[in-house]
C-alpha cells in the first residue's frame, strides 16, 4: 500500500494503535506513544513490524528516538515513503 498523504497516514496508525489503547483514549496527532498509550519496547517491536508491513517500508531504528507522539510517527513515515520513490 502506497500512502504519501498525511492525514491517510494517521488514519492508518490509527486504526494500527487501536488494539494498544486501553480505555476511552481517543488517539490524536499528539497523543504520546508511551506516556499516553502505555507502549512498552515489546509492543513498540510489533507495532514497527505491523507499520512496516501495511505501509511496505523498513524503518530505521535511528528514527525511533525522534518519535514521541502519532504525529511524529507520521511525519517519519511520509518522509520514509515519500523518498522510496
Amino acid at each position: 500500500m502506497v500512502i504519501g498523504v498525511y492525514e491517510d497516514i494517521l488514519t492508518e496508525l490509527y486504526g494500527i494503535l487501536k488494539p494498544y489503547v486501553e480505555g476511552e483514549l481517543e488517539l490524536r496527532e499528539g497523543t504520546d506513544l508511551v506516556a499516553d498509550i502505555g507502549l512498552d519496547s515489546m509492543h513498540v517491536m510489533n507495532l514497527l513490524l505491523e507499520v512496516e508491513d501495511r505501509f511496505d517500508v523498513s524503518i530505521p531504528l535511528n528514527i525511533i528516538a525522534d518519535v514521541r507522539t502519532i504525529g511524529d510517527f507520521a511525519l517519519q513515515l511520509k518522509e520514509l515513503t515519500r523518498n522510496r520513490a
